[in-house]
């Protein structure tokens, strides 16, 4: 081999070794994006099935309005799925992980009801998490979280879903209680 050729050779391995560097980096700033999302994820999954405990306990098992005859009551199904779920602890009935790294904050969904709480309008998602950004800086979940936790309170009769063409709005339902009434907060 003569100079010329290792010297072309050399120079195209430091030239695809700088690429691959490049890509490397690339590769990590997208991982870390993804694992952004995935905590807040969790971190809101947690808040559901801490939330889910507290009324699992207050709910009767009378059949929902929604829900079809001969399937099982909420509270049922829910009980059938907490197998899978993390351990709780046996006190807050809130998971253990939660007890021990996070300190005290309000659920998502409480605080998406106090802001329901204030309009007379039906609210659509987008406009409810700016206004949760704005007054709960340190709160930032994301657009998909807001829909399920908004979802996931419809689901149990504390707010009402409003279609207007393709638009989904929300509006607090009268007879829900406030979050500080029921010291859920």
């Amino acid at each position: 081999m003569t100079s010329q050729s290792a010297a072309t050779l050399r120079s195209r391995y430091v030239v695809q070794a700088a690429s691959d560097l490049e890509e490397n980096r690339r590769r990590q700033e997208e991982l870390a994006e993804r694992l952004k999302l995935l905590q807040q994820e969790e971190a809101l999954l947690v808040d559901i099935l801490a939330l889910a405990d507290r009324f699992e306990d207050d709910a009767d098992d009378s059949p929902l309005p929604e829900q079809a005859q001969g399937e099982p009551p909420v509270a049922t199904r829910t009980r059938s799925r907490g197998k899978s779920a993390p351990a709780r602890s046996s006190r807050t009935g809130a998971p253990k992980s939660a007890a021990k790294g996070k300190s005290q904050r309000p659920l998502l969904g409480d605080l998406l009801m106090e802001l329901l709480a204030g309009h007379d309008e039906p609210q659509p998602a987008k406009e409810l998490r700016d206004e949760l950004l704005v007054k709960h800086p340190d709160r930032e979940p994301t657009p998909q979280v807001v829909r399920n936790t908004l979802e996931s309170l419809v689901a149990k009769g504390r707010i009402r879903r409003h279609k207007q063409q393709r638009a989904v709005m929300y509006t607090l339902r009268e007879n829900a209680p406030h979050a500080a009434e029921t010291g859920t907060a």
